[in-house]
């Protein structure tokens, strides 16, 4: 496909044996669309079974045949995922807060990762159901490859979004270890597969950029072509501020992604979530869309921010309108 998507055929329907499955509470309902007040996340998809009213839903789509290069993905994050963390050692080294943030950045790059961030841990992102003990988290962001993203939704597109949530777990396991090596509590958390705690927000707070109107982060180098994992942690840390530079504003304007979106997920306006009012993606279009491809990620591929060398370009260009 020469690095190239294949543009919709068309409106798209979903399949009616899906549709069979589809619960009778809606799933941006479950997300708290419309609510006022802020409350903690409820699990919704990705999570155990028991969790989750999307439950079927969520086995139909696991249990889809897949591309053969995409069950070799999963295999080799699967195996990844069961590689064991370094155990918990005494005593714990002492160091200020500075140094163990600027360490543990440096060390996180130096497995791997290409965006590093602090954040303390809040409880409105902590699922219903569960229970964070931890103090801060330290984000991480792992590049993807704009060449292979751009092909969403094909085989390709699917094993480059597995292939790097697989490295971001790589990273986070081995930072975590690193840290309980050195006598500090750490539980890496990565994706796709939801866990404990919400990763946008904590991303957000910690500096990795804006959220975009597809509903993934806009970096300023990265665009939306990365993947997120996490380390939570009690070693004593010092949190990143936010970042932003103009991409909600550039948003507000553009309309790509909600264009090319086949079952239009994709709201021209922020909606209320939680307490808060930001760009949200329709889960019941989105679901059984992502569902039938294996995958998709059409919306990001398509972002401007996300080709190579446009997002540094674009801050410039937003930065040089906001001095006139």
């Amino acid at each position: 496909m020469n690095g190239k998507r294949k543009p919709a055929a068309g409106p798209y329907t979903p399949d009616p044996e899906q549709l069979a499955l589809m619960p009778e509470v809606s799933g941006n309902a479950v997300n708290g669309v419309g609510e006022g007040r802020k409350r903690r996340p409820t699990p919704i998809y990705h999570h155990d079974p028991e969790r989750t009213p999307f439950a079927a839903l969520q086995t139909w789509f696991r249990a889809r045949p897949s591309h053969p290069s995409i069950e070799a993905a999963r295999l080799k994050r699967t195996s990844i995922m069961e590689e064991p963390i370094a155990p918990l050692t005494g005593p714990r080294r002492n160091a200020p807060p500075e140094v163990w943030s600027g360490e543990v950045k440096a060390k996180g790059r130096e497995l791997g990762a290409q965006l590093m961030g602090i954040t303390r841990v809040r409880p409105e992102w902590v699922f219903e159901g569960y229970e964070v003990s931890h103090t801060w988290m330290i984000m991480i962001g792992v590049a993807m490859d704009y060449e292979n993203l751009a092909t969403a939704p094909s085989p390709r597109s699917v094993v480059e979004v597995v292939t790097q949530y697989g490295r971001g777990t790589q990273v986070a396991k081995r930072l975590a270890g690193w840290l309980r090596g050195q006598g500090w509590d750490a539980f890496p958390h990565c994706g796709p597969d939801a866990g404990p705690i919400l990763l946008v927000p904590a991303a957000l707070e910690c500096g990795f950029g804006e959220l975009g109107k597809h509903g993934s982060i806009i970096n300023r180098d990265l665009g939306s072509s990365f993947r997120l994992a996490c380390v939570l942690t009690d070693a004593p840390l010092i949190a990143d501020d936010a970042d932003a530079f103009g991409a909600d504003g550039f948003c507000v304007n553009c309309l790509v992604c909600s264009q090319e979106c086949p079952p239009d997920a994709i709201s021209a306006q922020k909606q209320l979530v939680r307490g808060d009012t930001k760009w949200y993606v329709d889960f019941d279009k989105c679901v059984p869309y992502f569902n039938e491809k294996t995958g998709c990620g059409i919306c990001i591929a398509v972002c401007p921010w996300s080709r190579p060398g446009v997002a540094t370009n674009l801050v410039n260009k937003l930065a040089r309108r906001r001095r006139t």
